[in-house]
């Protein structure tokens, strides 16, 4: 399957997210996306920078600070080694790191966060399972 078929059937074929987006795990290179969904090199270095930070006591600074997606911050309510989650009133982010890919999707307002989050956890079991 090809990393845009991810993107167009896995994840917003699912009916659980809107827009989609596959980058390596540097951040640096889209692999795929769907259409209207631009992260800026520089939110994606965000992601990259809250992944690679260690955190203090269990809580890493992209927690205090939010994150930004597509032009719009979010509150990040879980930040781990493989997945963080962002919210903005009823709609949010799910993002989840594999070991070659970064997984940067958003849910609207009419979908349940877990439902949302359930389908990219999915994905990004199946890449790793797969050696991405």
């Amino acid at each position: 399957m090809s990393w845009q078929a991810y993107v167009d059937q896995s994840l917003v074929g699912t009916g659980n997210l809107d827009k989609a987006a596959i980058f390596n795990s540097e951040g640096n290179s889209v692999w795929a996306t769907s259409a209207g969904f631009t992260v800026s090199p520089q939110e994606m270095q965000e992601v990259v920078t809250a992944y690679k930070d260690p955190g203090k006591e269990g809580v890493k600074q992209v927690q205090s600070s939010g994150l930004h997606i597509a032009g719009e911050r979010f509150v990040v309510l879980k930040a781990d080694d493989r997945s963080i989650y962002g919210k903005k009133g009823r709609e949010g982010v799910c993002i989840v790191k594999t070991k070659q890919a970064i997984l940067v999707t958003h849910y609207p307002e009419s979908v349940q966060p877990g439902a949302a989050a359930n389908v990219v956890e999915q994905l990004g079991d199946y890449l790793v399972k797969a050696g991405y």
